[in-house]
């Protein structure tokens, strides 16, 4: 474990009364925080609370209006990523930017900012691998690595130059609890080393279980900050949203219904040219009830989703029903009109248009279900009557239904997109992340909207690399790997270390005993 960073240690960065606007929206005001060498230091805060701007500021992706920023005691100006690098500030954003194609030698290469001979490079991220006893191997191709080896490429690619602060963007959103684990270690150690580490994150556990000190974000404002080690998960969070936090609330239990949507030996080739196989994918999921299945990304995920919404047809009718009507050759429109609802995991260009108003979004999928398009004319009134109550609904933070999808937070948009399939009342639906990149209050409203569709006879299937998210929504849950599904079990039955080992590969024994395959 770490030790606390000496508090009388000048910091290694000192951001001072930093501000920052954008037409209609200031993100950032009088913001001052200080990191110290060898601090792990958590930035918290809501969707729009204003994180990724003063991030971008750090890393000289955008410029202050007003305010200083200090390395080591000094004035600088951070002009460009380039001159944050120079200085010793690396980045490891959310998304990944990795080449799938290519090894994982030749993406480190590509990432740097200064051409190195091939061998000298393998010599150095040989010995960063020893070093921080990171499994990783250079010459395999990256469409073949885990997600969280994925991250590992960019974790040496940050090391190689040596950083005095190393800033992280929701790094463990889609690793197993097993990577988080040794994620962990490696950044303690870094931190051991006297770099400072600048922690975002909306799993407020792992907050608590990792950094030393936090400071929270509300609307562009630092509001307070703490020690997560004293402080409680639920008053981090209500720092963050400013109210007091909603719980789930399950209803009683009737158990589960008819089964509304049933899949039975389906199996679909992976699109080209990485695309994961599924193989003889079966499962029902009843009224009443929410299915779970998690999994590691790139493990089937998509693929499932795109042959369940109806984007790729399955080889047989059969091969899905929806409240026992087979639907698996007949695309997407036909199946929204019989009540099935998606949600797919990329929000930009998949679930919503970029460039379309948030008004136009909802015509997409809601004219199959809700009298949008009567005899064909778009009713511009219902249109924004539909918006406007998923705005207020689901407090999705934007100027109106004009506004377009791309000026959105990536978490307001989500919170509009959940808003829009469920506002439909679909008797299935199908979410892939529902609250990826969501802060806690958000998460936990579209949590507890999802039991209450439940709860009124719907099908609700979460797909998801969130372990705490399906432990906390799901009555059976299963894990996709490498294509196949697992047996369904009672999330009651599973402890998360066991899960986190099915999504790893790893599936033990099944639900009745016999051996399952890895």
């Amino acid at each position: 474990m770490t030790q606390p960073p000496d508090q009388t240690v000048r910091p290694r960065l000192a951001l001072s009364h930093i501000s920052k606007s954008f037409p209609g929206v200031k993100a950032n005001e009088d913001i001052s925080l200080s990191v110290r060498p060898g601090e792990i230091h958590a930035l918290l805060g809501e969707n729009g609370a204003g994180k990724s701007t003063l991030v971008k500021i750090i890393y000289g992706v955008q410029q202050a209006d007003t305010g200083t920023i200090a390395w080591n005691g000094e004035t600088v100006a951070i002009p460009s990523p380039k001159a944050a690098r120079r200085l010793g500030i690396g980045m490891v954003f959310q998304h990944f930017s990795l080449f799938d194609a290519m090894t994982v030698i030749e993406n480190i290469a590509l990432g740097l900012d200064e051409a190195v001979d091939r061998d000298e490079l393998k010599a150095r991220v040989a010995a960063i691998l020893d070093s921080y006893s990171l499994p990783l191997d250079p010459e395999r191709e990256v469409h073949t690595l885990s997600v969280g080896e994925r991250q590992r490429i960019e974790i040496v690619r940050c090391l190689l130059q040596k950083p005095k602060l190393l800033i992280m963007d929701e790094p463990t959103s889609v690793l197993t609890p097993q990577e988080v684990d040794r994620l962990f270690l490696t950044l303690r150690q870094i931190a051991s080393e006297g770099c400072a580490i600048l922690y975002i994150s909306h799993k407020l556990h792992e907050i608590k279980a990792l950094c030393e000190a936090a400071t929270i974000l509300r609307g562009g404002k630092v509001v307070a900050t703490c020690d997560p080690k004293v402080e409680t998960t639920k008053r981090m969070a209500e720092l963050m949203i400013g109210a007091e936090l909603r719980q789930i609330v399950h209803g009683a239990s009737n158990g589960a219904g008819a089964v509304r949507l049933s899949v039975s030996g389906l199996t679909l080739a992976g699109e080209p040219p990485f695309g994961t196989d599924l193989e003889g994918v079966s499962f029902e999921a009843r009224a009443g009830e929410i299915l779970g299945i998690a999994g590691v990304a790139g493990n089937g995920q998509s693929e499932l989703l795109t042959a369940l919404s109806g984007e790729r047809p399955a080889t047989r009718r059969d091969a899905i029903t929806l409240d026992g009507k087979p639907i698996g050759t007949i695309s997407a429109g036909p199946r929204r009109a019989l009540g099935l609802a998606c949600v797919p995991e990329e929000r930009n260009g998949h679930a919503a248009v970029p460039d379309f108003s948030l008004a136009d979004n909802s015509i997409l999928t809601v004219r199959h279900r809700m009298p949008l398009t009567p005899l064909g004319i778009i009713s511009t009134g219902h249109v924004r009557n539909f918006a406007d109550s998923v705005i207020k609904r689901f407090d999705v933070r934007t100027t109106g239904t004009a506004a377009l999808a791309r000026s959105l937070s990536g978490g307001n948009l989500q919170k509009f997109i959940m808003g829009r399939e469920i506002g439909q009342q679909p008797g299935v639906l199908i979410v892939c992340q529902p609250t990826w990149g969501v802060d806690a209050g958000a998460a936990a409203a579209i949590r507890q909207e999802l039991v209450d569709l439940a709860a009124k006879g719907s099908a609700v299937v979460v797909i998801s690399q969130d372990l705490d998210e399906l432990l906390e929504l799901a009555d059976r849950l299963c894990v996709i790997n490498e294509g196949r599904l697992s047996a369904p079990r009672a999330v009651a039955e599973l402890g998360i270390d066991e899960i986190g080992l099915m999504m790893g590969g790893v599936h033990g024994e099944s639900a009745h005993g016999e051996p399952a395959h890895a």
